[in-house]
């Protein structure tokens, strides 16, 4: 029976490590997307329910800066061009 040279061996050796490291970051990685997206669905759901309150406070077409947290009333279609 043959044997495998010791650089031989070695040299599959690490390309055999490194392709399991590979699977296991991309395993890693998915279930971290998975957890990302729960957290985005998540997010999305508190957003909506924000939302639903300030439409009911301060109408369904006022503007929030985000940054600042004024609020304008909408702008009038007037104003904006849409009635030319």
């Amino acid at each position: 029976m043959a044997n495998l040279t010791e650089e031989q061996l070695k040299e599959i050796q690490e390309i055999n490590n490194e392709f399991l490291q590979c699977k296991v970051g991309i395993a890693d990685a998915e279930l971290n997307k998975k957890k990302l997206l729960l957290k985005l669905e998540e997010l999305q759901t508190q957003f909506k329910s924000i939302e639903a309150k300030l439409i009911e406070e301060y109408g369904q077409d006022a503007v929030i800066d985000l940054k600042t947290g004024e609020v304008k009333p909408p702008e009038s279609k007037e104003k904006n061009g849409e009635n030319k």
